[in-house]
């Protein structure tokens, strides 16, 4: 196996004997597996669009799943990508048949991949076995997208900004959200990893245009999300619990918990967040259920504790299950997209599994306080009070605003997220989202006439909102976003991170500073090529950061 995708990859290169993620070399095969067959998939279907022929919704829609799938700390489960990978085959072949399936067998062998991969013989037929599958996909690593290193590192980071595209599609689908435009480009860019002959600056183009779509799949998201549970509104969250049964629910995925918590009424059980979901609290339709509680935890890579102490159920959506250990093993489950060998997956739309191992259990013995934390502040709370903020610079009361959020992990170096919030000064306010936040989530920083200084808002999915807050302040000040008193100070983890950044950068936005490392799939070349253009930058120590910007 070869896998860089993620930013604790090992040594820093990349893991080849197994994931730091707990992925073993044969999912990373049948990831690769998968990968290569869709990318073969969205040949086919960019032509067809090309040629007139229609590409069904059940297409689009599976692409982006199936892609999803691949994300980091998904899917562990090698017998759930069988079934991806024969059916993104048999999409593949169909839709072949309808276009011209020998003009495109000719494409493929004459565009390839680089180096031992069996492109060159046309469409890959899965095996019929699991392990003759997984001995297939070990042709198809990233290493084989491109001979030059440097085209290489361009296509993986499009691969995986798609997959993040892929990642906030789904969401926004599964809420009635959807888009031909953004299923077109998850083909259109699949498809180009194929092509041999693109060029940096096509290849660069097309970055740029995935960070365009991935905007489009974070607005589509944000309507599904608040057209259906409302927008956000200031809550205060408890962090202590309730005596009582209970069910803990973590991942990212709103319809989960929204059917959870109905089905859970008058059960007589507590429902509580863990990592991404606390912003759920905030949304009206979502907090309406008394039995809502509270939150429980923090961030993902802080799991196998934090379930391990956990009294009751636990429910894993979407991405990030790390692998359980025995403490809890019998009473976590998986639902959606997430899978992990042994562990009970559930359908989405009945979880009495998880409701009647949550009676089972003991359950909290005692209430406990934790204190309490806001959430909430997405663009419709935070721009209701613009008039407020734009005063507030106005009259220097309100010297700075940092953006500061993304991807927790356990990697060290990511305590300086943790100090940079707590040295910023009095004078400025801290915007954050994504689990990042959970390095100062509960500090206490007070208000600047009556805002407070520390406004969570929300999800790494709803950077859409820190997005729209930030275009709604540069014209409410009639500049640009790059000359706003704004600093984006963000971590990365996995590939929705990369969606962002490309997002980000489409927007013209500069002077990013990221850490806690750099990705490994970023060569020398293609960094210099960021910093020229967009003044992108590794985070140093919070000192010198702050020194630098505010003098």
């Amino acid at each position: 196996m070869f896998c860089n995708q993620c930013e604790q990859t090992a040594k820093g290169t990349g893991c080849t004997k197994m994931g730091v993620c707990g992925k073993t070399g044969e999912v990373a095969s049948m990831q690769d597996l998968l990968v290569q067959v869709l990318r073969e998939l969205s040949l086919v279907a960019e032509k067809a669009r090309e040629k007139g022929v229609e590409v069904s919704n059940e297409i689009n829609h599976f692409t982006a799943r199936a892609v999803f799938s691949t994300l980091t700390n998904v899917n562990f489960d090698d017998d759930r990508f069988v079934g991806l990978v024969n059916q993104a085959a048999e999409y593949r072949d169909e839709l072949a048949a309808k276009v011209n399936g020998g003009f495109i067998a000719n494409l493929l062998k004459k565009f390839g991949c680089a180096g031992g991969c069996s492109c060159s013989e046309g469409f890959t037929k899965p095996a019929s076995t699991v392990e003759e599958m997984e001995k297939q996909g070990e042709k198809f690593s990233v290493e084989c997208f491109d001979s030059n290193p440097d085209l290489r590192s361009l296509k993986q980071i499009l691969v995986y900004g798609i997959k993040g595209v892929a990642a906030y599609a789904d969401h926004a689908a599964l809420l009635g959200q959807e888009s031909e435009d953004v299923y077109s480009f998850i083909h259109k860019g699949l498809a180009a990893t194929l092509n041999q002959e693109l060029g940096m600056e096509e290849l660069v183009g097309l970055c740029m245009e995935c960070g365009a779509t991935n905007l489009k799949a974070m607005e589509l998201l944000d309507a599904a999300n608040t057209g259906t549970y409302g927008h956000p509104v200031p809550t205060e969250v408890p962090l202590g619990v309730k005596t009582g049964k209970a069910i803990l629910v973590s991942g990212h995925d709103l319809k989960d918990l929204a059917r959870l918590l109905e089905q859970t009424k008058d059960k007589g059980i507590n429902v509580y967040t863990h990592g991404e979901m606390l912003p759920c609290h905030g949304y009206p339709e979502l907090n309406k259920y008394d039995h809502f509680y509270g939150h429980y935890g923090t961030a993902w890579q802080n799991q196998q504790k934090e379930f391990a102490e956990f009294p009751g159920a636990i429910l894993m959506t979407t991405n990030c299950i790390q692998k359980p250990v025995k403490a809890y093993h019998d009473n976590i489950f998986t639902t959606g997209l997430v899978g992990w060998p042994g562990v009970t997956h559930v359908p989405n739309e009945d979880f009495t599994p998880v409701i009647e191992k949550a009676l089972e259990m003991d359950g909290f013995a005692e209430d406990t306080d934790g204190g309490k934390v806001l959430s909430g502040f997405a663009r419709n709370s935070v721009l209701g009070v613009a008039d407020k903020v734009i005063d507030g610079v106005k009259a220097g009361a309100i010297r700075h605003f940092f953006l500061v959020g993304g991807c927790d992990g356990a990697k060290s170096g990511r305590n300086y997220y943790t100090e940079f919030v707590e040295k910023v000064p009095e004078d400025c306010v801290v915007l954050t989202l994504a689990c990042g936040k959970f390095r100062f989530f509960d500090k206490q920083l007070g208000d600047i006439g009556g805002i407070p200084r520390l406004l969570d808002i929300g999800q790494c999915n709803d950077a859409y909102s820190a997005i729209q807050i930030a275009v709604a302040l540069a014209d409410a000040f009639e500049c640009g976003v790059n000359e706003l008193p704004l600093s984006m100070i963000l971590s990365w983890y996995e590939q929705k991170a990369v969606a962002i950044l490309l997002t980000l950068l489409h927007l013209g936005i500069k002077d990013i500073r990221l850490g806690p490392s750099l990705p490994a799939f970023v060569t020398p070349n293609v960094l210099n090529f960021l910093v020229e253009n967009f003044n992108i930058m590794p985070i140093g120590t919070p000192d010198e950061d702050l020194k630098a910007i505010l003098g």
